[in-house]
């Protein structure tokens, strides 16, 4: 996995989407194998081509949960370009869902980092009156991509809905040992907590800049952070929630930021904390394995910073 695969047509890049899931699992550990733990469950629609998830699956593995199917216009990108991502969220019967909640303050993240977990990006696209939504997106380095869709049907149930993107070029795999300090800009944000496997653990994320406690975060998403967690291999995407709101009385505005993950299976993640400061939204990233997990041996690779710029947008 250190040799660059060349992608040099489209027929290239469809199957960079097929197969870069395997590869790229391979190259971080695949969680079910290395635990010990079972493979979770999808099946195909004959009729659609989709992936769909049963009830039981972490979010985001399939494109099509409880009858909405994430549906996007294109899923192959120019590599460094910018280039405008429309997607519908289509109900059984084929029409667009248009009514959703407010989740987070916004009707609609979208979620989209590379296979290898490296890229990520978060995201809030704008919903057209017949429900397609519009953000433009920029895959900076070439390689399979994974968007989510995270959102709520008004009168429904949270849902994280998952397609394949592809940038077509030459694709170097990066891999991750377990870091949980992580440097952006001036500011240094540490992580303590531990990940216990099938149930809900406590994290704190600690943010500090030029070495002094920052005390003043502002909200960001109804919240003085916003913390994204992701299962290498597979890409399952996990349910975080924070601790506390602002202006509760108390709920401090930092240095201290407290979530609680809902772990599924032993395994390495990778976790992405969106916090805002001074009027600035930055993203500081981690990876962590859980408790009593040993994590695969991973080839020597060129440190890895706290958090690369590689194509983060809010």
């Amino acid at each position: 996995m250190n040799t660059a695969t060349r992608l040099t047509a489209y027929g290239a890049a469809l199957v960079l989407v097929a197969g870069g899931a395997w590869a790229i699992g391979t190259a971080v550990g695949p969680v079910g194998d290395a635990a010990g733990t079972p493979a979770v469950s999808a099946h195909t629609d004959s009729h659609s081509g989709t992936v769909a998830a049963s009830s039981e699956d972490p979010a985001g593995l399939a494109s099509a949960k409880d009858g909405y199917l994430f549906q996007p216009s294109s899923t192959t990108f120019s590599t460094g370009a910018t280039t405008p991502f429309s997607f519908k969220i289509t109900k059984s019967d084929g029409t667009a869902l248009t009514a959703f909640d407010v989740e987070h303050d916004k009707r609609m993240h979208l979620i989209v980092v590379r296979r290898d977990l490296a890229g990520f990006q978060h995201v809030h696209p704008e919903m057209a009156p017949d429900g397609t939504w519009s953000v433009p997106l920029t895959l900076t380095q070439a390689g399979s991509y994974r968007a989510f869709a995270d959102f709520k049907p008004t009168g429904g149930s949270k849902l994280t809905l998952g397609v394949d993107l592809a940038a077509p070029g030459t694709f170097q795999p990066v891999t991750y040992r377990d870091f949980r300090v992580s440097n952006v800009d001036d500011y240094e944000v540490k992580l303590d907590g531990t990940l216990v496997a099938g149930q809900s653990s406590k994290v704190m994320l600690t943010v500090r800049k030029n070495g002094q406690d920052v005390t003043d975060l502002q909200p960001y998403l109804g919240a003085y952070g916003h913390l994204v967690a992701l299962r290498t291999g597979d890409l399952a995407y996990l349910h975080v929630h924070p601790d506390g709101t602002p202006g509760d009385g108390k709920t401090s505005a930092g240095p201290g930021i407290t979530f609680y993950a809902e772990v599924p299976s032993s395994g390495t993640y990778r976790l992405f904390l969106d916090f805002q400061h001074e009027g600035k939204v930055r993203t500081a990233d981690f990876t962590v394995s859980t408790d009593g997990f040993a994590a695969p041996a991973q080839p020597a690779q060129p440190a890895q910073p706290g958090h690369a710029n590689d194509g983060h947008g809010h």
